[in-house]
Protein backbone atom coordinates (compact mmCIF):
# COMPACT_ATOMS: atom_id res chain seq x y z
CA UNK A 1 0.00 0.00 0.00
CA UNK A 2 0.99 3.45 -0.78
CA UNK A 3 0.00 6.22 1.58
CA UNK A 4 -0.82 9.56 -0.15
CA UNK A 5 -0.99 12.96 1.54
CA UNK A 6 -2.55 15.86 -0.82
CA UNK A 7 -3.76 19.11 -0.73
CA UNK A 8 -5.82 20.59 -2.54
CA UNK A 9 -7.05 23.78 -3.72
CA UNK A 10 -9.32 26.01 -5.89
CA UNK A 11 -7.75 27.67 -8.93
CA UNK A 12 -8.44 30.18 -11.65
CA UNK A 13 -6.67 30.40 -15.19
CA UNK A 14 -4.73 33.25 -13.83
CA UNK A 15 -3.17 31.55 -10.74
CA UNK A 16 -2.49 28.56 -12.91
CA UNK A 17 -0.71 31.15 -15.17
CA UNK A 18 0.92 32.72 -12.87
CA UNK A 19 2.22 29.29 -11.29
CA UNK A 20 3.63 28.21 -14.56
CA UNK A 21 5.62 32.00 -15.06
CA UNK A 22 7.65 31.48 -11.93
CA UNK A 23 7.79 27.58 -11.88
CA UNK A 24 9.04 26.84 -15.67
CA UNK A 25 8.84 23.52 -16.98
CA UNK A 26 6.08 21.12 -16.34
CA UNK A 27 4.94 17.86 -17.56
CA UNK A 28 1.47 17.04 -19.44
CA UNK A 29 -0.87 14.40 -18.46
CA UNK A 30 -4.10 14.02 -20.45
CA UNK A 31 -6.35 12.33 -17.57
CA UNK A 32 -9.58 10.78 -18.32
CA UNK A 33 -11.40 8.89 -15.13
CA UNK A 34 -14.52 6.86 -14.39
CA UNK A 35 -15.10 6.22 -10.59
CA UNK A 36 -16.81 3.25 -10.04
CA UNK A 37 -19.44 1.95 -7.05
CA UNK A 38 -22.11 -0.78 -6.61
CA UNK A 39 -25.61 0.16 -6.98
CA UNK A 40 -26.06 0.69 -3.72
CA UNK A 41 -23.11 2.87 -3.15
CA UNK A 42 -21.05 0.73 -1.02
CA UNK A 43 -17.52 2.39 -1.77
CA UNK A 44 -18.42 5.29 -1.28
CA UNK A 45 -20.61 5.31 2.04
CA UNK A 46 -17.19 4.03 3.39
CA UNK A 47 -15.39 6.90 2.11
CA UNK A 48 -13.01 4.34 -0.24
CA UNK A 49 -12.97 5.72 -4.30
CA UNK A 50 -12.41 3.02 -6.72
CA UNK A 51 -11.25 4.10 -10.52
CA UNK A 52 -10.03 3.80 -13.68
CA UNK A 53 -7.76 6.35 -15.18
CA UNK A 54 -6.15 7.13 -18.49
CA UNK A 55 -2.87 8.93 -17.79
CA UNK A 56 -2.00 9.66 -21.06
CA UNK A 57 -1.31 6.00 -22.78
CA UNK A 58 -1.28 3.92 -19.58
CA UNK A 59 -4.31 2.95 -17.83
CA UNK A 60 -4.62 2.71 -13.90
CA UNK A 61 -6.70 1.26 -11.77
CA UNK A 62 -7.40 2.96 -8.47
CA UNK A 63 -8.08 1.93 -4.67
CA UNK A 64 -8.35 4.99 -2.19
CA UNK A 65 -9.11 4.55 1.48
CA UNK A 66 -9.31 6.62 4.49
CA UNK A 67 -6.23 7.15 6.90
CA UNK A 68 -5.93 9.27 10.40
CA UNK A 69 -4.63 12.05 9.79
CA UNK A 70 -5.89 13.42 6.21
CA UNK A 71 -4.13 10.83 4.55
CA UNK A 72 -5.00 8.36 2.05
CA UNK A 73 -4.47 4.28 1.50
CA UNK A 74 -3.87 4.03 -2.18
CA UNK A 75 -3.08 1.01 -4.11
CA UNK A 76 -2.58 0.82 -7.50
CA UNK A 77 -1.76 -1.33 -11.00
CA UNK A 78 -1.67 -1.16 -14.55
CA UNK A 79 -5.35 -2.58 -15.84
CA UNK A 80 -7.78 -2.40 -18.85
CA UNK A 81 -10.83 -3.04 -17.03
CA UNK A 82 -11.74 -2.97 -13.42
CA UNK A 83 -12.52 -6.27 -13.04
CA UNK A 84 -8.67 -7.32 -13.78
CA UNK A 85 -7.74 -4.24 -11.97
CA UNK A 86 -9.67 -4.93 -9.08
CA UNK A 87 -8.70 -8.68 -9.12
CA UNK A 88 -4.99 -7.22 -8.96
CA UNK A 89 -5.58 -4.61 -6.30
CA UNK A 90 -6.57 -7.10 -3.96
CA UNK A 91 -3.62 -9.21 -4.44
CA UNK A 92 -1.35 -6.46 -4.06
CA UNK A 93 -2.71 -6.19 -0.26
CA UNK A 94 -5.86 -3.94 -0.74
CA UNK A 95 -8.25 -4.65 2.04
CA UNK A 96 -9.99 -8.27 1.90
CA UNK A 97 -13.76 -6.36 1.92
CA UNK A 98 -13.02 -4.73 -1.46
CA UNK A 99 -13.37 -8.23 -3.31
CA UNK A 100 -16.99 -8.63 -1.31
CA UNK A 101 -18.41 -5.49 -1.86
CA UNK A 102 -18.14 -5.86 -5.12
CA UNK A 103 -19.79 -8.44 -5.62
CA UNK A 104 -23.23 -7.16 -6.86
CA UNK A 105 -21.54 -5.71 -9.21
CA UNK A 106 -19.86 -2.61 -9.87
CA UNK A 107 -21.19 0.50 -12.46
CA UNK A 108 -19.57 3.84 -13.32
CA UNK A 109 -21.19 6.55 -11.37
CA UNK A 110 -19.13 9.79 -12.31
CA UNK A 111 -15.81 10.91 -13.76
CA UNK A 112 -13.47 13.81 -14.88
CA UNK A 113 -11.15 14.82 -18.15
CA UNK A 114 -8.75 17.19 -17.16
CA UNK A 115 -4.95 18.08 -18.92
CA UNK A 116 -2.41 18.11 -15.46
CA UNK A 117 0.20 20.17 -15.56
CA UNK A 118 2.80 18.57 -12.84
CA UNK A 119 6.14 19.37 -11.25
CA UNK A 120 8.04 18.38 -8.35
CA UNK A 121 9.68 21.29 -5.73
CA UNK A 122 11.66 20.48 -2.77
CA UNK A 123 10.55 20.47 0.40
CA UNK A 124 11.81 21.38 3.77
CA UNK A 125 13.01 17.60 4.40
CA UNK A 126 12.01 16.01 0.81
CA UNK A 127 9.95 16.74 -2.49
CA UNK A 128 6.19 17.47 -3.12
CA UNK A 129 4.59 17.35 -6.77
CA UNK A 130 2.67 20.47 -7.61
CA UNK A 131 -0.14 19.87 -10.00
CA UNK A 132 -1.89 22.16 -11.79
CA UNK A 133 -5.65 20.47 -13.31
CA UNK A 134 -7.75 22.12 -15.52
CA UNK A 135 -10.80 20.30 -17.19
CA UNK A 136 -14.43 19.30 -16.27
CA UNK A 137 -15.94 16.91 -13.66
CA UNK A 138 -18.78 14.50 -14.66
CA UNK A 139 -21.60 13.23 -13.31
CA UNK A 140 -25.93 12.73 -13.88
CA UNK A 141 -25.20 14.37 -17.51
CA UNK A 142 -23.69 17.46 -16.00
CA UNK A 143 -20.65 18.96 -16.42
CA UNK A 144 -18.57 21.14 -13.80
CA UNK A 145 -15.41 23.47 -14.51
CA UNK A 146 -12.19 21.91 -12.86
CA UNK A 147 -9.45 24.40 -12.26
CA UNK A 148 -7.82 22.90 -8.88
CA UNK A 149 -4.15 22.96 -7.90
CA UNK A 150 -2.83 19.57 -5.68
CA UNK A 151 0.13 19.91 -3.29
CA UNK A 152 1.30 15.86 -2.56
CA UNK A 153 3.92 14.34 -0.62
CA UNK A 154 6.39 12.69 -2.91
CA UNK A 155 9.22 12.17 0.07
CA UNK A 156 9.73 13.96 4.05
CA UNK A 157 7.25 14.66 6.12
CA UNK A 158 3.39 16.20 5.74
CA UNK A 159 4.77 18.96 8.13
CA UNK A 160 6.94 20.14 5.29
CA UNK A 161 4.61 19.56 2.72
CA UNK A 162 1.99 21.73 4.32
CA UNK A 163 4.34 24.75 4.89
CA UNK A 164 5.03 24.12 1.10
CA UNK A 165 1.40 23.98 0.82
CA UNK A 166 0.60 27.39 2.99
CA UNK A 167 3.38 29.30 0.81
CA UNK A 168 1.58 28.84 -2.46
CA UNK A 169 -1.57 29.01 -0.56
CA UNK A 170 -0.43 32.69 0.69
CA UNK A 171 1.31 33.99 -2.24
CA UNK A 172 -1.54 33.11 -4.90
CA UNK A 173 -4.34 33.61 -2.59
CA UNK A 174 -5.35 30.23 -3.05
CA UNK A 175 -8.34 28.57 -0.85
CA UNK A 176 -8.57 24.73 0.34
CA UNK A 177 -10.66 22.54 -1.84
CA UNK A 178 -12.14 20.12 0.97
CA UNK A 179 -13.97 17.84 -1.11
CA UNK A 180 -11.89 15.32 -3.99
CA UNK A 181 -12.57 15.44 -7.54
CA UNK A 182 -14.74 12.28 -6.99
CA UNK A 183 -16.98 13.66 -4.37
CA UNK A 184 -17.37 17.18 -6.93
CA UNK A 185 -18.62 14.51 -9.47
CA UNK A 186 -20.64 11.96 -7.09
CA UNK A 187 -22.49 15.21 -6.19
CA UNK A 188 -23.07 16.04 -9.88
CA UNK A 189 -24.46 12.72 -10.28
CA UNK A 190 -26.54 12.94 -7.24
CA UNK A 191 -28.55 16.28 -8.49
CA UNK A 192 -26.39 17.93 -5.43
Amino acid sequence: MGREFELKYTATPEIHQAILDTYGQFQRFQMETTYFDTPDGAFSARKMTLRIRKENDLTVCTLKVPLPGGAKGEWECAAENMQTGLAQLVSKGAPAEVASLAKPGLVPVCGARFTRLATILPTADGTAELALDRGILLGGGREMPLWELEVELKSGSDEATIALASQLAATYGLSAEPQSKFRRALGLAKGE
